[in-house]
């Protein structure tokens, strides 16, 4: 068959006389009808195609695991009671400051930190997974494990390994494990201390193992710290919903919703417990420093207050004379600015000290100036602002570090900017200190002039005086200092999480994926999607003539009528079937191409008619011997012609020997009458091909040819020749042009679209005009409507209604299949 079709294309090619291809195409545009024909040809396969995208569906969501997610919402909104109280002042200030949207990032980078992950791991007891083997799939058994374990693991390879345990009996396991490569098993009892290669377990009972858990299979899996930080980082998100109303949504997705609901209520109580350690870390190093401030004054005050007694009690006075009242004014008030600027040095020193030990950061709640309460006395704000922008970038420098390494660029930066800040401090406080020597020196010279005033005054009462300055000013630096603490215990007291759970996290009831709606539209839409690109693929490919439609639109020939399928037995040859079932569908369809030729040819009496198709298959031997009886049994005498000397077929369809015949009578071996051929229908004979000769073309072409139809004529009414396929040979062209209606068979789904356009080349290369189409082998929807019509006679939908049809055979299924195709 690849042969025979390589040769028509071939001869198609050069037939017509070299005319283009765009003179051989007819009606162009979307066949409609072939593209219905190939959808309902391919429903079942659409069909198929949707089922199967659909169980595709099902399976996916069969075997994949359930993924929920829990949230919860946050606000950050720092309250104190302290600051309702109305207290004032730096930390009234730094209570009430608003949150940034830089301040919400370290939130976050809070939330998602190892400290808080450090805190889920032994709160929620993460560290070992418990799983049941289902049918399908596993499930994780959080919280309602039939069983504990308790271990103690020496070699790190045995962390996130499958340790497989199965109950043998009420308190008998059976535990294995892969170990170096190596599986290992053992039976052990619950409770017992098993002690294994790199490791040690206790594996107890808890109240959910019953007689139904212990016929399941169980494993379960000790995380490591790494393992179990990557998984609460893939499955934890933190993000800022809304910066102007500082809020924080917190989501976790997990397989299991009661441990995506548990780990995200446990995240808001650990990082609330975070949030009070690290305000209360702050407010405790402020009032450290200030108990260490007010130790220092208690000794002095304690050391001044020893010395007045101790005058008071030797020189039993305590009296000072009106006139070094003056004086005695001048000497307090240098000794309050001397005092002043001697704590204006000692803060200095002790700044310098905080700045080289670089323990000048404060927190991350606090100022500078509550961390360093007497930083204001220096009353210097360039060194004040200088010792922020320091106390900021070491800050900074801190946050930095929990996040990047010391090697790092961003760190190195940092480190960079706090040295050349420090240098610059260094300079300013040297600066500071080496001027208040000079004021202090100044004041000393004072002092000492006053005090040469005095040296005419008793020595009672200078003594007095010199011994009482000292005392006021410690005993009012001392219950500065007291007041200070109570506020900042006040504020300790007080001071609440900044940050209130708007809410909290619930139960997930369906999973975020996958979405069963979604996997089955999915599906749905995939199988549509295949079916109908399975439709326009068969359309594209679809190459050859399945109705009348196609051979109307394609072809310029009359078309005389179709030939519905013969499926009434399984034929190996052409055979005469209009005789043994003459009421047939597909005798009255014979019978309609009987009338409209004689609507074509009803001038002449004696007619020739010649059957030719493109290849061979397509049934023309079949037609011409079913046509020939249809017209015989009109009463014409007709004489049906086997001119396809190579591959005579019309001794066969009659079950006769090929012996003589055609050949025989061209090269004068018989006449006529002795080749002649009768058959069960009288007025119908055959003459058979004969034997092949050498030159099938040559005989044709021979006088001895006309002289033999001129004879049969005498006897006969009808001449039907079978020619040879003229996509194969020429024979069948010179027989065309010396019949009176030359008939072209197309088979339908089985000749080619091109055939047709071997058609339309052949009428206009050799002017046949009267040259005439039968559609072949047509199922339903290749005949269907086809009816009246000029030039086509009574159609086979008349005869369908009115004359005995072959009953169905085969299976249903057999039968569904013709149905749809």
């Amino acid at each position: 068959m690849a042969n025979e079709n390589a040769e028509l294309e071939a001869l198609i090619r050069n037939a017509g006389g070299g005319d283009t291809d765009a003179e051989d195409e007819e009606g162009g545009g979307l066949d409609i009808t072939t593209l219905l024909l190939v959808a309902r040809r391919s429903l079942i396969w659409i069909a198929l195609l949707i089922a199967l995208g659909l169980t595709a569906s099902w399976l996916f969501l069969r075997y994949t695991k359930p993924v929920y997610k829990s949230t919860s919402l946050l606000k950050i909104d720092e309250k104190t009671e302290a600051g309702a109280l109305g207290l004032s002042g730096a930390l009234g200030q730094g209570l009430k400051e608003q949150q940034s949207i830089s301040q919400l990032s370290g939130e976050v980078e809070l939330i998602k930190s190892n400290i808080i992950y450090r805190r889920l791991k032994y709160s929620l007891e993460l560290d070992v997974n418990y799983y049941v083997e289902g049918n399908v799939l596993e499930s994780e058994l959080y919280g309602t494990s039939p069983f504990e374990v308790q271990y103690q693991i020496k070699d790190p390879v045995l962390y996130n390994t499958k340790f497989n345990l199965v109950f043998m009996g009420s308190q008998q396991i059976r535990l294995s494990y892969l170990y170096q490569g190596q599986e290992k098993t053992g039976e052990f009892t619950l409770g017992q201390q098993i002690t294994l290669p790199g490791m040690q377990l206790r594996i107890t009972a808890t109240p959910r193992l019953n007689a139904e858990t212990r016929d399941l299979k169980y494993h379960f899996l000790v995380n490591d710290d790494a393992g179990l930080n990557a998984y609460l980082s893939n499955n934890l998100s933190v993000e800022i919903v809304n910066a102007d109303a500082n809020t924080i949504q917190i989501a976790f997705t997990d397989f299991n919703p009661a441990k995506a609901q548990d780990i995200v209520n446990k995240i808001d109580t650990v990082y609330l417990q975070e949030k009070l350690a690290k305000k209360q870390q702050a407010t405790a190093q402020t009032l450290q420093f200030l108990e260490k401030t007010l130790s220092e004054n208690r000794t002095q005050l304690q050391n001044a207050e020893e010395n007045l007694q101790s005058f008071v009690r030797i020189n039993k006075t305590y009296d000072v004379r009106s006139d070094v009242t003056a004086i005695i004014t001048k000497l307090a008030t240098q000794e309050e600015e001397r005092q002043k600027l001697a704590d204006k040095a000692r803060l200095l020193s002790e700044v310098t000290r905080l700045v080289e030990q670089e323990r000048l950061i404060a927190s991350d709640e606090a100022t500078l100036e509550e961390s360093i309460p007497g930083l204001a006395i220096l009353e210097d704000a360039p060194l004040t602002q200088q010792l922020g922008e320091l106390n900021n970038l070491q800050r900074n420098l801190r946050r930095v570090l929990r996040s990047y390494t010391p090697a790092t660029e961003a760190v190195q930066a940092q480190q960079s900017a706090v040295a050349f800040l420090k240098n610059s401090v260094r300079r300013q406080l040297q600066q500071n200190r080496q001027l208040l020597q000079k004021q202090l020196a100044q004041m000393n010279q004072q002092q000492a002039a006053f005090n040469s005033e005095l040296q005419t005054l008793p020595q009672k009462e200078t003594e007095l005086a010199r011994l009482k300055r000292p005392f006021g000013l410690y005993e009012k630096t001392y219950l500065m200092l007291m007041d200070k603490i109570v506020e900042f215990n006040m504020a300790k007291a007080g001071t609440t999480a900044d940050f209130q759970i708007l809410s909290p996290a619930s139960r997930p009831g369906a999973p975020i994926s996958p979405v069963r709606l979604m996997i089955y539209s999915i599906g749905l839409a995939t199988g549509i999607v295949l079916g109908l690109l399975l439709i326009a693929v068969r359309f594209l490919m679809h190459n050859t003539v399945t109705n009348v439609r196609e051979l109307e639109r394609s072809t310029a020939a009359s078309v005389l009528g179709v030939i519905p399928t013969y499926d009434k037995e399984k034929m190996t040859v052409s055979k005469l079937v209009v005789d043994k079932s003459p009421k047939s569908a597909i005798s009255e369809s014979i019978r309609s191409i009987r009338t409209n030729l004689d609507f074509i040819s009803s001038a002449k009496k004696k007619r020739l008619i010649s059957v030719t198709s493109t290849i061979s298959g397509e049934g023309k031997t079949f037609v011409t011997v079913n046509l020939g009886g249809i017209i015989a049994l009109s009463g014409q005498r007709v004489v049906i012609l086997d001119l396809d000397m190579r591959k005579p077929k019309v001794n066969l369809a009659f079950g006769t020997e090929n012996i003589k015949g055609i050949s025989t009578i061209l090269i004068e071996k018989h006449t006529v009458l002795e080749c002649v051929q009768h058959t069960s229908i009288p007025t119908l004979d055959f003459i058979s091909a004969g034997p092949t000769p050498p030159n099938p073309s040559e005989l044709i072409l021979n006088p001895k040819f006309d002289e033999m139809l001129n004879e049969l004529y005498e006897h006969y009414d009808v001449i039907l020749i079978d020619t040879p396929p003229v996509g194969l040979v020429t024979d069948g062209i010179l027989i065309m042009r010396k019949a009176d209606i030359p008939v072209y068979i197309v088979r339908a789904n089985y000749s080619k679209k091109t055939f047709l356009k071997n058609i339309n080349k052949l009428m206009r290369a050799n002017n046949f005009t009267r040259l005439c189409a039968i559609l072949n082998d047509a199922n339903a929807s290749g005949v269907y409507g086809y009816g009246y019509g000029y030039g086509y006679g009574y159609g086979y939908g008349y005869g369908q209604g009115y004359y005995e049809e072959t009953k169905p055979t085969g299976s249903a299924l057999s039968r569904l299949r013709k149905r749809f195709t």
